[in-house]
């Protein structure tokens, strides 16, 4: 059977540490047993553990005292406590000192393993988890924002690597949203210009004088309105890098301009006579396809050859969904850390709905509703009920898959099994909800609730949600609504 963690017992009752060992043992659990607090202290400190489970009632040092001594040697350790006094006062106690959950004596079998479970469940996020924050510390000083594992992904991160110590004129090709001045800045800072400015030009929001106006800079009385000389950006960014947001907007009377910098490193501000010298490295994005503006003469081509030097093509997020999990961690961090929210987590639910989007806005959308999920969280997890509307009305029906056995199958089982699972499926994206289940199902209510009844459909016990948790069976299928 597979090891499916190791389980910490301390109890002071000889019985109860077999009976435990036992249960524990038949279900794929390795377990080390301790009769008193010290004894399991010491192994604690020796032995790494995925759950630890501690009677209240211990000689010397009681139970509530040695899970704080459990806590300071591993802080993320789930510890359950297990009592034969059914105390309110016991378990307010042992979950304001970070306890995940409590068992009372005489228990269930099943009950101890459900939380059990739960317990392990929530070590194994949490460490992933501190795995993942520890990759991003450590890639962010090098790609700051840009999160993603998938092939594309690091394609580009290789590429920026690459390119980045050159002076070379970089053009990156992607769909808005996609990060495209993120990977301007990854390349900024892997550079040797690092130390200096990056200077961002928004192409499009300028009329073709003002724009040029602020690239150049001007002289005194170069127009009206121009009663002080003034330098441009890439006076600015002499030594550093200027970007280009949306190259392909930059009018066709700018771009010869723009051209003579990249060929010749100088300029001359409007106005002026004197020629200007710069060393500036020209990064530049666009969204469009600049070979057919190109083609249909909005686009200078010899522009377009200068900057189509090294090429960066930045994938859109429906086309690496594998990162959508590193992505919605980072923005629940960010954005948790912001409105002072920290430790939020996504129901795996809600995360599935994630995935299952398209996303037309790329990781700028994502984030967004990610935020929004943040702000408008009364809870320590994101579930279905704050993804928006339109994120939830795109989850695409598919029929599951069947391979006919050689001697048939019956089709009524089959049928059964199907509504059973669809009805199973909907109520947990409804986060439980009967009325909107049966909304997402186009059916009455009262139908649905029939045939939860009729397939014995039962409420899933969720796991504790944070430090304080205690964790209780879904209470929204119990009610029915009686509208209809």
């Amino acid at each position: 059977m597979a090891h499916h963690g190791t389980i910490l017992v301390i109890d002071d009752e000889e019985i109860m540490r077999e009976i435990l060992e036992t249960l524990l043992t038949r279900e794929g659990y390795a377990v080390r047993l301790a009769d008193q607090a010290q004894a399991g202290l010491e192994l604690a400190r020796t032995v790494p553990f995925d759950a630890a489970i501690v009677d209240v009632m211990l000689p010397g040092m009681n139970g509530i005292a040695l899970l704080d001594e459990l806590k300071k040697l591993d802080d993320e350790l789930p510890v359950v406590m297990i009592t034969a006094f059914a105390s309110v006062e016991n378990a307010i106690a042992a979950m304001k000192r970070g306890a995940f959950d409590y068992i009372t004596k005489p228990f269930k079998n099943d009950e101890v393993l459900v939380v059990l479970k739960n317990a392990i469940e929530r070590r194994r996020l949490v460490d992933e988890n501190r795995a993942l924050r520890q990759n991003l510390q450590a890639r962010s000083q090098r790609f700051g924002d840009i999160i993603g594992r998938s092939g594309r992904m690091r394609q580009v991160f290789d590429l920026v690597i690459q390119a980045a110590p050159s002076r070379t004129t970089i053009l990156i090709q992607g769909e808005s949203g996609t990060g495209k001045e993120l990977v301007a800045r990854a390349v900024h800072t892997n550079s040797q210009r690092s130390d200096r400015a990056f200077i961002t030009v928004n192409s499009g929001s300028l009329p073709p004088d003002l724009l040029e106006s602020n690239l150049f800079g001007h002289v005194k009385g170069a127009f009206t309105g121009a009663v002080y000389p003034k330098k441009g950006l890439f006076e600015l960014a002499d030594k550093g890098t200027i970007f280009f947001d949306e190259i392909g907007n930059v009018p066709v009377e700018t771009q010869a301009k723009l051209l003579r910098v990249i060929q010749e490193r100088e300029f001359m501000r409007l106005g002026g006579v004197e020629t200007i010298k710069v060393d500036v490295r020209i990064i530049a994005a666009t969204n469009v396809d600049l070979h057919r503006m190109m083609e249909e003469g909005r686009f200078r081509e010899d522009l377009y050859y200068r900057l189509h030097v090294i090429t960066v093509e930045l994938p859109p997020l429906r086309e690496r969904k594998d990162d959508i999990p590193l992505l919605v961690q980072h923005f629940l961090e960010k954005h948790g850390k912001e409105n002072n929210r920290a430790g939020l987590e996504i129901a795996p639910d809600a995360l599935d709905l994630l995935m299952e989007y398209d996303w037309p806005g790329n990781v700028r959308e994502l984030e967004n509703v990610i935020e929004r999920a943040v702000v408008l969280s009364s809870s320590p997890r994101i579930e279905v009920d704050l993804v928006p509307d339109h994120v939830r009305r795109t989850r695409a029906f598919q029929l599951p898959q069947f391979v006919l056995p050689p001697e048939g199958i019956s089709f009524k089982d089959v049928i059964t099994d199907f509504e059973k699972r669809l009805i199973e499926s909907t109520l947990d994206a409804a986060g439980g909800v009967q009325k909107r289940a049966a909304e997402l199902l186009q059916i009455k209510p009262t139908t649905l609730n029939e045939m939860i009844k009729r397939y014995d459909i039962r409420p899933r016990r969720k796991r504790a949600t944070g430090s304080g948790g205690i964790a209780e069976p879904d209470a929204a299928l119990a009610s029915v609504d009686r509208e209809e």
